[in-house]
């Protein structure tokens, strides 16, 4: 195995703020080999012409920022699983029991 593939192994890994050992980066070399050879393999395609029909095309959709009426307490809480008076109760998360 080439080092100049471990070392790109290395490199990508450090990118990814991954630390790995020698053994795994001569471990997963052949198998990034393998994986950069098939984007080679896509790069090298002739697409010709061929136009990318999959993107929607962009266009700004603006409004007018005009205030409308919001919903009131009750609708605004109608779907909570539960309620203390004015506000959602729902259960603690950080900081244990309570």
């Amino acid at each position: 195995m080439p080092a100049e593939d471990e070392d790109l192994v290395r490199r990508t890994a450090a990118l990814a703020r991954l630390s790995i050992t020698d053994e795994e980066a001569a471990r997963l070399a052949p198998q990034f080999a393998r994986i950069l050879e098939h984007f080679q393999v896509l790069s090298a395609a002739d697409l010709g012409d061929a136009e990318d029909e999959g993107a929607a095309p962009l266009r700004d959709v603006l409004r007018r920022d005009e205030p409308r009426p919001c919903l009131s307490q009750d609708e605004a809480l109608a779907n909570a699983p539960a309620r203390d008076g004015e506000f959602y109760a729902v259960p603690k998360t950080v900081g244990g029991e309570g």
